[in-house]
């Protein structure tokens, strides 16, 4: 918490510094596993994405990367501002819809089939990815931690994956055979055709939807490399579950918009595809591990199964004959997925009931085991309904949400409720509390009190192993009911 306080002063400091003014708020935003820290910062209209962080090579690399891009006029966020001593930077508000939450959302009304909205947006991206491999051509030099995806690129994944997944998921597996493989896969990989620009973690978390269009973000790990790894991070993205099929077609279509801007000898490129896909699913798991089992962040263990769902996919592949080791030990991670594949939903131990609800019907009652929790009443707070414009939209709506995004009042309110909340989910964590239940209410129960509802639910999604529920009371009265899921 204090670090989080530190880089709150820190972004605060380079706004002021920035537009002359201090923010009349600043919002943490939930990254991802690494240190860098986010946050949304304003006052009235101009508002920010402030970015904190102590590895000053990484946001050297950001930098001058997303200037390339501006150049280029690739989609990625306008630099506002950066820390003279390369601590942080502002950057564009994008919005908090990623590709990822977008596809979550559809998902959740469409079982049937894959969203046709979902797949015009992969394939927007995907549109782009060639421009940012063969167009960009920023500079290398910048590069952190490796100029390239090289030799030691590849053994550094390799046994990042041995030794904080493996190891601590009681994996086992010949050391010495398994090096051999790991030397005649990297041996393999770097025979592809290299030289372009590597995002590194082109992945549905880092692709952004804003005003209909799909922008870039954390490309910070960027260097030079070959072309499958990028279209392989997307396309086998663990919770974003692309069925084989859509795969495929997404596949085509990235190599259709490459070959509009280079000769692509799709055999060639086809041939290396698979060893691709592999390293960067060994290298998730690693992460994952890391994370998980390491650090005991327990949300990352979720992504477990569906990344051995992916690995399950490419077991035929003739290319793993040549690595007996490291096919072994898939085969012993995949069976362990066929085990656990109908608990992919980990039930974490905490569950909080998040309620939007209108003061005219009354405060939604508490009924689990031990009852309690928190009602937040959001009256005091600037009020859309009372402009006609907003009268048949909700705080779910882009609109209303750009609206309450820009009062200070909401984002002082929002931070002193993250605070609260934080407070005791960590308690009932470590105590093994079952339940938390969390009610917002305003007059109409329509805009501010979902608004905040649908913001403590993402926030709490993206920083803790808790199940959430997320009920708006009075829309669900008129039609049906709604789950916020965390997959």
């Amino acid at each position: 918490m204090e670090h989080e306080l530190k880089g709150r002063d820190f972004v605060a400091k380079l706004y002021h510094n920035i537009s002359g003014y201090y923010p009349g708020y600043v919002v943490p935003i939930a990254g991802s596993g690494s240190a860098r820290q986010y946050f949304r910062l304003g006052l009235d209209n101009i508002v920010m994405i402030g970015v904190y962080h102590e590895d000053k090579k990484e946001n050297k690399a950001f930098l001058s990367f997303t200037r390339t891009f501006l150049r280029q006029e690739l989609p990625v966020p306008e630099i506002f501002g950066e820390c003279s001593e390369g601590f942080g930077y502002l950057l564009q508000d994008l919005g908090d819809t990623t590709l990822f939450s977008f596809l979550q959302e559809k998902r959740k009304n469409n079982d049937s089939a894959f969203p046709a909205e979902v797949i015009s947006y992969y394939k927007q991206a995907l549109s782009w990815l060639p421009q940012f491999q063969i167009r960009a051509e920023p500079d290398y030099r910048v590069c952190y931690p490796r100029p390239s995806f090289d030799l030691q690129s590849m053994m550094w994944d390799l046994n990042y994956f041995k030794y904080y997944y493996l190891k601590l998921a009681g994996i086992s597996f010949d050391e010495q055979h398994l090096e051999n493989d790991f030397q005649a896969l990297t041996s393999f990989l770097l025979e592809a055709p290299s030289g372009y620009f590597l995002y590194r973690d082109f992945q549905s978390r880092n692709i952004m939807i804003y005003k209909g269009e799909t922008w870039f973000i954390d490309y910070q790990g960027g260097r030079r490399g070959p072309l499958q790894y990028d279209v392989a991070s997307l396309l086998y993205d663990a919770k974003a579950d692309l069925p084989d099929v859509i795969r495929k077609e997404l596949l085509e279509f990235y190599l259709d918009a490459l070959s509009s801007l280079i000769p692509v000898d799709r055999e060639l490129f086809l041939r290396h595809y698979p060893g691709f896909i592999l390293i960067r699913i060994l290298q998730a798991m690693g992460t994952y591990g890391f994370r998980g089992y390491y650090e005991k962040k327990s949300h990352f263990l979720q992504s477990i199964p569906y990344a051995l769902k992916n690995l399950s996919t490419i077991m035929d592949q003739p290319f793993l004959t040549s690595f007996p080791e490291l096919k072994r030990v898939i085969g012993q991670m995949v069976e362990k997925y066929f085990v656990v594949k109908d608990a992919v939903a980990v039930a974490p131990g905490l569950h909080v009931l998040i309620t939007s609800f209108s003061y005219k019907n009354g405060v939604p009652v508490d009924t689990t085991p031990h009852g309690g929790g928190f009602v937040f009443d959001c009256r005091a707070l600037p009020n859309p309904g009372r402009y006609e414009r907003f009268q048949q939209v909700t705080g779910k709506d882009q609109e209303v949400i750009d609206f309450l995004r820009k009062e200070p009042e909401m984002g002082m309110f929002l931070n002193d409720v993250y605070s609260l909340i934080e407070r005791s989910v960590r308690i009932y964590l470590k105590r093994n509390f079952t339940h938390l239940m969390v009610s917002f209410g305003c007059t109409g129960g329509q805009h501010r009190s979902v608004y905040c509802a649908e913001a403590l639910a993402r926030y709490l999604a993206e920083r803790y192993p808790v199940q959430i529920e997320l009920h708006h009371r009075e829309m669900e009265n008129q039609a049906g009911t709604g789950l916020w899921e965390k997959r």
